[in-house]
């Protein structure tokens, strides 16, 4: 098992981390556990932790970015107070990003804030979203538009819940460890050159480089007003996709799906804007349609996605903010970009 420490917490990796969040539990003797889970968590990962816990009260919501929002964290809320959960309870959020978000911004917003502990079940939530205290829900069509930064009283990685999950489920969480690798860590790209199959086999060798990517940057900036905008890179245009497709389509993208997209974007505007090389922008580009299916943008007006961006919270002086590469393996922080250069970038990806 291998242990990483932030500031005011610490990361456990490995098959052996619930003896150690039973421990900690035992530690801090808190009044009552409460374990947030959806029907998938509930079903394929939650009787593993029951396995090593007692005396815990499930909360259950359901799945997917669609619930993120105002009405389930009241739900949450209202559970909790027919529990008489005190300050003194603590929230385990076992699930994938939405769970820990909306679980995690519920925990700090009851009695002025109670523990919450992450045990991340997917790959987007492992290399991501369980680490770095960035807590929310959705309003008003706005990805993440309320919320907070606050950090979790632990995060344990148990990489066996990913057997539980569909090729499409870690496709979801590997464009998060190619931005690490893009923005970061030229060596760490090789080796996600190296993936030839989005599999638990090849995957679970890589997670620990992009933990520690991830911790490096929320080290140097855990309030995000500088160098954490890097991990921000594909996420402009990423969300603004991924908020039109989860109003527009039948079966939305994914989050994962929506960056792999605003991450060739994103390229295309690094090559203009950042000096990024036309030689890097391919080759970005084929890993990423390598592994992920061609989303038709025609049908969508550029301005319609502008809209969406520039509802980002990242914007400042109403103009809209990117991150984009310098080269591969480092990147640069609050590039803004006009809204004709935004449809190319658009337009690069739906020729391709």
């Amino acid at each position: 098992m291998k242990e990483y420490n932030l500031k005011d917490y610490s990361i456990y990796l490995g098959n052996e981390v619930f003896d150690v969040l039973l421990e900690q539990l035992i530690e801090k003797s808190y009044s009552q556990v409460f374990i947030l889970v959806d029907e998938e968590s509930e079903r394929h990962c939650l009787p593993s932790l029951q396995r090593t816990l007692f005396d815990t009260k499930v909360i259950k919501i359901k799945s997917g970015e669609a619930h993120k929002n105002i009405q389930t964290t009241q739900f949450i809320w209202n559970e909790l107070i027919k529990s008489e959960a005190d300050k003194h309870a603590v929230m385990i959020n076992l699930g994938g990003g939405v769970i820990g978000d909306i679980g995690g911004f519920a925990a700090s917003t009851y009695k002025r804030g109670i523990d919450f502990i992450n045990v991340p079940t997917t790959l987007l939530a492992m290399v991501d979203s369980s680490i770095g205290g960035k807590l929310g829900i959705d309003y008003a069509d706005v990805k993440n538009s309320i919320g907070m930064i606050k950090n979790p009283a632990g995060v344990y990685i148990n990489p066996i819940f990913l057997t539980t999950l569909p090729e499409r489920e870690l496709r979801n969480g590997f464009a998060e460890m190619i931005k690490h690798g893009l923005i970061a860590d030229e060596d760490y790209w090789s080796k996600i050159l190296n993936v030839q199959r989005i599999s638990v086999e090849e995957i679970v060798p890589l997670i620990s480089g992009s933990l520690k990517i991830k911790m490096q940057i929320v080290k140097k900036d855990p309030e995000e007003k500088s160098t954490r905008k890097l991990l921000n890179y594909g996420h402009t245009i990423g969300h603004a996709i991924e908020a039109y497709s989860l109003i527009k389509d039948k079966h939305p993208l994914k989050h994962g799906e929506c960056i792999a997209i605003g991450m060739i974007c994103e390229s295309y505007l690094s090559k203009e804007f950042s000096g990024l090389s036309g030689r890097e922008l391919r080759a970005v580009t084929e890993v990423i349609s390598k592994h992920y299916q061609k989303y038709s943008l025609r049908n969508i007006l550029s301005p319609e996605l502008i809209k969406f961006m520039r509802q980002d919270k990242k914007n400042t002086l109403h103009q809209i903010n990117f991150t984009l590469l310098k080269r591969i393996g480092k990147a640069g922080i609050d590039y803004t970009c006009s809204d004709q250069q935004i449809s190319l970038a658009l337009n690069y990806y739906d020729s391709l």
